[in-house]
């Protein structure tokens, strides 16, 4: 005889509502509020393998292989057009680029075949959607890294010349007061490609990997490397990295991707790195996105073994919340985003989701932070900032900001964004108005363009405010930083 439990015949209503209560909430737990929402996808005319925010939100994007010969293309997120740019007159595929004090873009290197670079540097200016040709460089770049620095100028490391392996040892520093290179001669370096640099509060500069052995420069004189510490897991090929409150996080990567995520506090005494919470699932070819509310987005790669495996895709988001030590896993999107997919942070708070190999098409997540209820205002601004002063913003919901935040532009290519950087502000309240504190020096606050974001108690960032960090006279005590005139 085969036992069943017996319930009262009044128990059966109570187990149905019971039954279709659970149903209910799970359908409630996978709504935008809690994961998030894909638009539809967009068709675009080239790869967006190369992307950079502008400072007035649209979106300035280049292809990939010979794609890097036609025209960039600018996508304009409110009215959701693409149109066509100049083109610099060289292929800018497989370039570093990284933003001014002034808004302009500067490009380096550039693609002759694969892993044999060009010299070539231009700046794109986003006000006039112009070019400005530079000053050779010392020798080829392919897959360059560059990172701007506390006064506006930019170093330049790695990337081929003439071959796989033939790596361009040589850092240059591009003087932005005058538009000429200094050559590194004291620092020459075989870095990976597209190493992932950081300034960090020091005013050195930190490589963070993808190689397991951390390094930092002062870039000082002609510049000086010395040792940092080991990261924990291993190498991290295409593996992204980004910059949170002096903290830099590295997340997934290596060949077979895995899932482990470590951070290192540039701020410490001794700073050394530590595993924290692990990605949902393993990848590699992801992006990672800084989002207003400081936490971290993780968008698309591949879960399986070699270079860029389409066969085992991930098209589940996730997010990091660095306060609870936590990754959720969010909706999912509807093209494989790996290798030369790029993402970017929109002004709105949504991101940008596009490109991969032969994929000319694109995405936008809204995060569910856009489901949970009104944003705040943020109403009047300055339109530069000094570091180490305060500065009004005016808000009709001052009582509920609980988090402001500043986000430099970002630029992304291969996994990693050359710009991008997040910094809490501390403020204090008033009546419709918050006093806000810029951060104290140009190591934490690079000069250039950044959005303002204001954080209410529920989570939901208003829309950013383009704010300008200008250049203080003075650096912190103690910082390695050269200062150029």
């Amino acid at each position: 005889m085969q036992w069943r439990p017996v319930f009262p015949r009044s128990w059966g209503l109570a187990v149905w509502l019971v039954g279709f209560a659970v149903l209910a909430s799970s359908a409630r737990a996978q709504g935008p509020a809690e994961v998030g929402q894909w638009s539809s996808v967009m068709s675009w005319p080239i790869s967006a393998t190369h992307t950079s925010l502008q400072p007035d939100g649209r979106v300035m994007f280049f292809g990939e292989f010979d794609e890097g010969n036609l025209p960039p293309r600018r996508w304009d997120p409110v009215t959701n057009t693409v149109t066509a740019l100049p083109h610099p007159g060289y292929n800018i595929f497989c370039a570093g680029h990284s933003y001014l004090a002034d808004g302009k873009l500067l490009v380096t290197g550039g693609h002759v075949t694969s892993n044999v670079g060009l010299n070539d540097a231009s700046l794109f200016d986003p006000f006039t959607a112009s070019w400005i040709r530079l000053p050779d460089m010392n020798a080829g770049r392919w897959y360059p890294t560059n990172t701007t620095l506390s006064n506006g100028d930019v170093l330049v490391v790695s990337g081929d010349m003439n071959g796989s392996g033939n790596v361009n040892t040589l850092p240059q520093r591009f003087l932005a007061s005058s538009r000429t290179w200094r050559n590194m001669t004291t620092a020459r370096l075989a870095l990976p490609l597209y190493p992932k640099m950081f300034l960090a509060p020091s005013g050195r500069l930190f490589y963070a990997g993808p190689s397991r052995a951390s390094r930092w420069l002062s870039t000082a004189g002609t510049g000086t490397w010395s040792s940092g510490p080991s990261s924990n897991f291993g190498t991290r090929s295409y593996g992204p990295a980004v910059y949170l409150d002096a903290r830099v996080y590295i997340i997934g990567g290596g060949d077979p991707p895995t899932a482990t995520t470590e951070v290192i506090d540039l701020d410490a005494d001794a700073p050394s790195w530590s595993y924290v919470s692990s990605m949902t699932i393993r990848r590699r070819q992801h992006n990672a996105t800084l989002l207003p509310d400081g936490t971290v987005l993780v968008t698309g790669g591949s879960s399986g073994s070699g270079f860029d495996n389409a066969s085992t895709p991930v098209f589940h988001a996730e997010v990091y919340d660095p306060t609870a030590n936590r990754w959720t896993r969010l909706a999912s999107n509807t093209v494989y985003r790996g290798y030369h997919a790029t993402a970017v942070l929109l002004p709105d708070g949504r991101v940008l989701s596009a490109g991969g190999r032969n994929r000319r098409s694109a995405e936008v997540f809204s995060p569910p932070y856009l489901f949970k209820g009104a944003r705040p205002t943020l109403g009047s601004a300055p339109e530069t900032v000094m570091p180490g002063t305060t500065f009004t913003v005016t808000t009709p919901d001052a009582a509920r900001i609980t988090k402001v935040t500043l986000i430099a532009l970002g630029s992304v290519t291969h996994t990693f964004d050359e710009n991008q950087r997040l910094l809490t502000l501390p403020f204090s309240r008033g009546t419709d108005s918050l006093t806000v504190t810029a951060p104290t020096f140009n190591s934490r606050a690079p000069v250039g363009y950044y959005h303002l974001f204001l954080v209410n108690d529920a989570g939901v960032p208003s829309v950013g405010r383009s704010i300008r960090i200008l250049r203080r006279p003075t650096v912190a005590a103690g910082a390695l930083q050269d200062e150029e005139p």
